[in-house]
C-alpha cells in the first residue's frame, strides 16, 4: 500500500478552492510507493490534457534537474503501467506494478531474485498541447511478498522410511515457498531475512534437530550429574537408534493376544433369563429398551430414555400441540427377567384438574385447534426377588389446544409384591438413596413425609408438592404476591402457615423401614422458632416495609453409616432441624408507585449432613505436632513403606509379598554397596593393605 492518504478526501477539500479554469495540481505531489498500487488525484479542468508515465534512470549530477517532461501519452513503461479514471474537475491518477513480486522458486524465472525486489523513481505528467502542466514523483520501494500465492505442485510426496531418516528435516517449515519467521533450517529463509531472528531460532526437534540424543544414554548420563549406580538404568545404543525415529530394530513381531479377563463391547443387549439387578435396564419382547420420557441432567426431556429396575423417578416434560409427539410404550411386552413377556394393564382416565397441566403461552388465547392428548402416564411395577410380576399403567387424557403449554408428567414407582401401597419401604433396613424420607404425625399417628414445592408454569405458590429424597440436597420455592399495603402480622402468619404445610410431621424415621408402631423407630423434629415480632407497625410508620418476614425454610437432616449388610452401608437418619430465615420486605416501585401486587419469593433447602456414627479418635500431640509423618495429610507416607510386608496387605499371598520384598531389599543393599562412600572405602582399603 502507498503511504499517501486517500486521494479522494484530499481532492474534496480543495475543489472549492480552485476553480474549474484554475491552475492543474496533482494532490499530493510526492509519494513513497511501497506496495504495487498508488493512487493520487489531478485537480482542475482536466480536458484535453495527456497523462504520460516514464521511468526516471538518472539526475543531472550538476544541476540536479530531472530529464526533460515526456509528453508522448505514454502509459506503460517497464513493468508499470498507468490508468487514468476521470472526473468533474478532477481526474484518479492510479499506477501499479505489473511483474510477479513472489520470490524465486526452483525453475521459475517471473520472480524476484532478491528481497528488495524493486527500487525505482517514476514520473507522472499531465501536458496539454506538448506542455506540461503539472507532474508527479513516486519513489518506490517494494519487497517481495513472503505470502505464497503459486500453485501447489499435486505430485505425490516420497516419505522417507522412518527407521533411517525422519519424516521431516525442518518441522518448523510450515510455508510453502516462503520464509517461516524463527525457522532458523527454512532453505527459503536468505541471509539478510534470517539476522532479524537469527538470536530466537526454534530450538528441539521442532527447530530442525530431529535426531537429538536421548536422555536415557548412558553416553549423556555421564555428562550430566547423576548417582553412581547409573550404568544400571541406562541405555547404551548409537544415535540410530532412537525414540525420535519410528521404529527401533528390525525383526519378528509376536501376535498379540486377547486378555481373558477383556469384556468385548456388546452392541445388542443379551436375552435375559436370570432376572434383574438394581439399575438394569428393563427389556422388550424385540430385545430393546423398554423407555419413558425423563429429564437429563441439564433439564431437557430425553424421549428414549430406560427404565431401570428398582429406581424411581418423577418427570415433568414441556411441549404444546405442534412439538407433541405420541409414544408407543403403552403397547410394548415386557420381559419379567426370565425370559416371559408381560402385558402392561393401561387405564385411561381424564383430567378434572386441567390447570395443573397447562398453562398459556404469554397472552396468546386458546384457539378453536384442539386435540386430544396424553397429559400423565404413571406406571406401577411390582417385583419380587428378581422379577417384574406386573405392570399397572393409569393413562390421564385432556384437551390440548394452540396457545397453550403442556407440562406431562411421568412418574415410575416400584412397588414389592409383599408389600401394599401404604406400607411401602425407604429401604430395609437403612435408607436408600433417592427414596422418601419416611415420616409421621405422632399426635394423629398418620403416615405423612417431609414435602418441597413442585414447579408450575406460573411459579406462584400452590399444594402442588414433591417429597425429599433422602441423601439429596435440594431446594425449590414459589412466588407469593403481597400488596403495598399489606399487614405485615398477617403476611408473617401466612408465609409461616405455607412453609409449615411443607413439614407437617412431628417425627422422621430413623430407618427406611421404621414401623409406624414402634415409638422408638423415629426420632424427633426439631422446631426453632422463626421470628419474635415485637410490633405490627413498619419500620418508621411506612407502608411497604416490613420486618422479620420468614423467606427460607432450612430443612437439615444427620444421618450416619451405622453398619453394613453384605458389605453394602447402612445409613440412618440420627436428627432433624427446621428453622426460618427471615429478611426486611420492601414494596418494589417502578417509575411511580402504584398498588398493584409485588412478587415476594419464598424458598425451602434441604440439607444433608453425614457424621461418622462414633465419635473419632483424638489426634496424639506427635500428630498434631509432625505433620509430615500424618498419612492422611501428605501424599508420601513413611509410616507405611513397609505395607506390602505386613499382615494388612493382601492385595497377593503373603508368601509372594515377603519374597519379592526380600529381593528389594537385595537390591538396595547392592545399590548401597556400589555407591560413592563404599567405593572410596575399598580404595583406602586397599591402599592401606599394600
Amino acid at each position: 500500500m502507498a503511504a499517501a492518504a486517500q486521494p479522494w478526501a484530499v481532492m474534496a477539500a480543495l475543489l472549492p478552492l480552485l476553480g474549474a479554469q484554475g491552475p492543474l495540481v496533482f494532490q499530493p505531489s510526492f509519494i513513497y510507493m511501497s506496495g504495487p498500487i498508488v493512487n493520487s488525484v489531478l485537480i482542475g479542468n482536466s480536458a484535453g490534457v495527456n497523462f504520460s508515465l516514464a521511468v526516471v534512470n538518472h539526475v543531472d549530477a550538476e544541476t540536479g534537474l530531472l530529464p526533460l517532461s515526456d509528453c508522448s501519452g505514454t502509459r506503460r513503461a517497464g513493468d508499470w503501467s498507468l490508468n487514468i479514471t476521470p472526473g468533474v474537475n478532477a481526474s484518479e491518477v492510479t499506477v501499479s506494478v505489473t511483474r510477479n513480486l513472489q520470490l524465486c522458486l526452483l525453475n521459475t524465472t517471473d520472480c524476484c531474485t532478491e528481497p528488495l525486489c524493486i527500487i525505482e523513481t517514476l514520473q507522472v505528467s499531465a501536458c496539454r498541447d506538448s506542455k506540461m502542466l503539472a507532474y508527479i514523483l513516486i519513489q518506490a520501494e517494494i519487497y517481495a511478498s513472503s505470502s505464497f500465492m503459486g500453485n501447489v505442485s499435486e505430485n505425490a510426496s516420497v516419505i522417507p522410511n522412518q527407521v533411517f531418516q525422519p519424516l521431516g528435516s525442518c518441522p518448523c517449515d510450515l510455508t510453502a515457498g516462503a520464509c517461516d519467521i524463527r525457522c532458523c533450517c527454512d532453505e527459503e529463509c536468505f541471509s539478510d531475512l534470517k539476522q532479524l531472528f537469527n538470536g530466537s531460532c526454534f530450538t528441539g526437534v521442532f527447530g530442525g534437530n530431529v535426531n537429538p540424543p536421548f536422555d536415557q544414554l548412558c553416553s549423556v548420563q555421564a555428562v550430566h550429574n547423576v548417582p553412581d549406580w547409573f550404568p544400571f538404568l541406562c541405555v547404551q545404543s548409537s544415535l540410530d537408534n532412537t525414540p525420535f525415529l519410528g521404529y527401533f530394530y528390525h525383526g519378528s513381531v509376536s501376535p498379540s493376544q486377547a486378555f481373558s479377563f477383556k469384556i468385548p463391547l456388546q452392541i445388542v443387549p443379551e436375552k435375559l433369563s436370570n432376572g434383574y439387578r438394581q439399575g438394569d435396564p428393563i427389556m422388550t419382547k424385540e430385545n430393546d429398551y423398554f423407555t419413558i420420557p425423563q429429564q437429563s441432567m441439564a433439564g431437557q426431556c430425553v424421549e428414549n430414555s430406560p427404565v431401570a429396575f428398582l429406581q424411581n423417578f418423577d418427570a415433568t416434560c414441556l411441549t404444546n400441540l405442534a412439538l407433541y409427539q405420541e409414544q408407543s410404550s403403552l403397547t410394548m411386552m415386557i420381559n419379567n427377567g426370565a425370559g416371559d413377556m408381560i402385558q402392561p394393564n393401561v387405564v385411561f382416565e381424564n383430567v378434572t384438574d386441567v390447570h395443573s397441566f397447562i398453562t398459556q403461552i404469554g397472552d396468546a388465547q386458546p384457539t378453536g385447534s384442539c386435540k386430544k392428548e396424553t397429559f400423565a402416564e404413571y406406571y406401577t411395577f411390582t417385583w419380587k426377588d428378581r422379577m417384574v410380576e406386573e405392570v399397572n399403567v393409569t393413562v390421564l387424557t385432556g384437551e390440548l389446544c394452540d396457545g397453550e403449554l403442556l407440562s406431562r408428567k411421568f412418574t415410575v414407582n416400584f412397588v414389592s409384591e409383599n408389600s401394599s401401597a401404604t406400607t411401602e419401604l425407604s429401604g430395609n433396613p437403612g435408607y436408600q438413596v433417592g427414596k422418601p424420607v419416611r415420616a409421621i404425625n405422632m399426635s394423629s399417628l398418620d403416615p405423612s413425609t417431609l414435602n418441597l414445592w413442585r414447579p408450575v408454569g406460573s411459579s406462584l405458590c400452590t399444594s402442588t408438592f414433591t417429597p425429599v429424597l433422602f441423601g439429596i440436597n435440594s431446594l425449590s420455592g414459589c412466588i407469593l404476591e403481597v400488596d403495598m399495603n399489606e399487614d405485615c402480622n398477617w403476611l408473617r402468619e401466612n408465609i409461616t402457615e405455607r412453609l409449615n404445610s411443607l413439614v407437617s410431621a412431628t417425627h422422621v424415621g430413623k430407618r427406611g423401614n421404621s414401623n409406624y408402631s414402634v415409638p422408638n423407630d423415629w426420632v424427633k423434629i426439631i422446631r426453632l422458632d422463626p421470628f419474635n415480632p415485637k410490633t405490627n407497625a413498619s419500620v418508621g410508620n411506612l407502608e411497604g416495609l416490613c420486618q422479620d418476614i420468614p423467606a427460607n425454610l432450612n430443612i437439615r437432616i444427620i444421618t450416619a453409616d451405622v453398619g453394613a449388610i453384605e458389605g453394602i452401608p447402612q445409613q440412618e437418619v440420627l436428627g432433624v432441624q427446621i428453622s426460618f430465615s427471615t429478611v426486611t420486605w420492601q414494596f418494589q416501585c417502578g417509575i411511580i408507585c402504584e398498588n398493584k401486587p409485588s412478587y415476594f419469593p419464598i424458598a425451602v433447602s434441604v440439607q444433608f449432613i453425614k457424621v461418622p456414627a462414633q465419635p473419632p479418635i483424638p489426634k496424639t500431640r506427635f500428630q498434631i505436632n509432625y505433620t509430615e509423618y500424618d498419612c492422611d495429610r501428605n501424599e508420601v507416607c513413611w509410616p507405611q513403606l513397609l505395607y506390602p510386608l505386613t499382615r494388612y496387605y493382601t492385595g497377593e499371598p503373603y508368601s509372594q509379598s515377603l519374597a519379592k520384598g526380600l529381593v528389594l531389599v537385595f537390591f538396595l543393599l547392592l545399590a548401597v554397596i556400589l555407591s560413592s562412600p563404599w567405593s572410596k572405602l575399598l580404595i583406602m582399603w586397599d591402599h592401606t593393605s599394600l
